[in-house]
This record gives structure tokens, C-alpha cells and sequence, in this order.
């Protein structure tokens, strides 16, 4: 084999190598079909308003989960104990990272309404994703809390229109946020 081939042959295995690793990451890619407001309501468990305590990563069959504490400060929808865990994957355990796009991660002293789902594993799990998780913030200048939805900035996508979008809940008032879950729940 002459040097040119011996080149031409490294470029080629160069370049599949490439493919693959590009086959690989866009078969990992985590694509959320959007959820409408009233489902999120309807399907989930329960739905509270949470200060959260606390967060700790371990492994669970082989992959790194964060479980996260809450206190909760107001339940509406469901029946949750003072103190719920939730559990989701990704996190960090020495040094490896693990990150699922989509999945929310909270510090404590972070206040949010979360929709969540009991996982057939019996643990409680945020509905959706970042659909489910809506953060609560104080406005400095009017000290008025609002709500927005941590999916509101990510493309979702629409099953009706098959196309990914922008949406969710933006700056709502928390008052305002109650109603509207209220609401969906008296419709259904």
C-alpha cells in the first residue's frame, strides 16, 4: 500500500467515524411533543407549590438520577406528604455529568408549582419534563410573584401542526396561574 492509499484510507475511516459518532448523538436527541395546559392539569397526580430543599445525585441501574426534596407550601391538585421527593434523571457524581435535555434541576431556596406523576416505580416524577415545572419569581420593582413555564424558552413539538414552537407560560401572576388551573380542573 503506497503512502497516498495508506492517506486516503485513514480520511475515509476519519469520516465514517464521524458519521456514526453524528448517527449516535442525533439518535440520543430528546424531542418533547408539547403538552396543552388542561393536560398537564388532567394527567397529572398532583400539582402543589414547592420551596425546594435540597438536591443529591446517586445511580440507579447503571445511570446518574438527581432526587430532589420540596417542602410544600400549597397542594392543589392531589394528595402530597409535607415533604415530597422527586426523582429525574441527570446530574453530577464526581466526575461524570449527566444531562437530559428537558429535565429540570432546582437549588435549593428555589421556589416553583411542579405537576407531577407517581412513576410505576412508585416515585414521583415532574409531568412532562420542564412542562411541568413553572418558577415562581418575586419582581423587585412591584414585589409581585409571577410564573413561568420552564419550557416557555425550548422549541416543543406540536403534533397538530408538526412543527416545533415556542410557547407556555410567561410572567403570568401567580393569582392569575391558580385560576387558570382551577379552571382546568373544574373542566374536567
Amino acid at each position: 500500500m503506497s503512502e497516498r492509499d495508506r492517506k486516503e484510507f485513514l480520511w475515509m475511516l476519519f469520516l465514517i467515524g464521524l458519521v456514526m459518532l453524528a448517527l449516535a448523538v442525533m439518535a440520543n436527541a430528546t424531542t418533547l411533543a408539547r403538552l396543552q395546559f388542561d393536560e398537564l392539569v388532567t394527567t397529572a397526580n398532583a400539582i402543589a407549590r414547592v420551596h425546594c430543599l435540597r438536591a443529591e445525585t446517586h445511580w440507579k441501574s447503571g445511570e446518574i438520577w438527581t432526587r430532589t426534596d420540596f417542602l410544600v407550601v400549597a397542594t392543589n391538585k392531589g394528595s402530597l406528604p409535607r415533604i415530597v421527593e422527586v426523582e429525574m434523571p441527570g446530574g453530577i457524581v464526581g466526575h461524570l455529568h449527566s444531562r437530559v435535555e428537558e429535565v429540570p434541576s432546582f437549588a435549593p431556596g428555589e421556589e416553583a408549582y411542579l405537576f407531577l406523576w407517581i412513576s410505576p416505580d412508585g416515585t414521583f416524577r415532574i409531568l412532562g419534563w420542564s412542562q411541568g415545572s413553572f418558577r415562581i419569581r418575586k419582581e423587585s420593582s412591584t414585589g409581585q410573584e409571577t410564573v413561568t413555564q420552564d419550557s416557555a424558552s425550548a422549541p416543543m413539538f406540536d403534533p397538530a401542526s408538526r412543527q416545533f414552537r415556542h410557547g407556555g407560560v410567561r410572567k403570568l401572576p401567580v393569582a392569575v396561574f391558580e385560576v387558570k388551573v382551577k379552571r382546568a380542573m373544574a373542566t374536567h
